[in-house]
């Protein structure tokens, strides 16, 4: 199924964004009751591509020479099936891995899945300014079947990703109201093991577990996965652990369409005796 069709003038804008909406629909992304918006609901003025990115702190990208298997661990582990490939740092997005090139290439020669590498299958990245009007970007995508564009800032560095579903967001709303999967802030599971949201406030974990976390190192940070990503030196995915003051938190599976981790598993770090043989 393809797009539908743009003149020169622009002027298929409405059209295209209706197309969109019914594609998300019948995707189940938006709710069929969403149907009465109005015409005027769909519009998206003079929004600018950096308002709608996923932010790099936020990006799940692989290095350029991690496996096929590598690859697509990272996509099982993370929920998403487009990855951008880095070259020497985040600022050097060298190309964009499809999930699927990558399992087929597996598939159909077993031994590539541990010899051949990334960047061996990755398709050409698609840049775009960070000021860009969104409606402007729409047009570009819908013309040239674009589904992930990186964003660049003003001096070429990496300022995010964005796809159409995330301008499909600024028109109906937010998809899902961020996913709601009912985990409580905070629960202990037993005596040394806990389940909490990621979102929970990191003065408020530390309340919970008695420990003291010196402001300095999570200055500028407010929630467990933002100490996380921190930590790590990039976004925390289903599996990610970091040691905490004698406690380990582990991220669980991501959710909505962001794929933004939802709840951490925390549990007491057994110590080690050293002069146990």
């Amino acid at each position: 199924m393809g797009f539908p069709k743009v003149n020169k003038a622009g002027k298929a804008v409405g059209s295209a964004i209706h197309f969109l909406y019914d594609l998300a629909q019948k995707r189940g992304l938006i709710k069929s009751d969403l149907s009465h918006l109005a015409d005027n609901d769909f519009e998206l003025g003079d929004t600018l591509v950096r308002e709608l990115m996923v932010p790099r702190t936020e990006m799940v990208w692989v290095e350029r020479d991690k496996t096929l298997r590598q690859g697509l661990s990272l996509a099982l582990r993370s929920g998403y099936s487009r990855i951008p490939v880095a070259g020497d740092d985040l600022d050097n997005i060298i190309g964009i891995a499809y999930v699927k090139d990558l399992a087929k290439r597996a598939l159909d020669h077993h031994e590539a899945e541990t010899s051949e590498k990334v960047e061996q299958h990755m398709r050409p990245p698609v840049f775009v300014p960070e000021n860009k009007e969104a409606a402007d970007l729409l047009r570009d995508m819908q013309r040239n079947q674009i589904h992930l564009a990186i964003v660049v800032d003003e001096y070429g560095g990496t300022a995010g990703i964005i796809t159409i579903e995330d301008i499909i967001e600024e028109i109906v709303g937010e998809i899902a109201d961020e996913y709601d999967d009912g985990v409580e802030s905070f629960s202990w599971l037993s005596e040394s093991k806990a389940r909490a949201k990621a979102s929970l406030h990191i003065e408020d974990l530390a309340e919970e577990l008695k420990i003291t976390i010196k402001e300095e190192d999570y200055e500028g940070i407010d929630t467990i996965g933002g100490l996380m990503a921190q930590i790590l030196g990039r976004v925390p995915i289903a599996g990610s652990t970091v040691t905490i003051e004698g406690w380990s938190i582990t991220s669980e599976r991501p959710v909505g369409r962001r794929r933004r981790i939802s709840s951490v598993i925390i549990e007491r770090v057994e110590e080690v005796d050293e002069d146990h043989e």
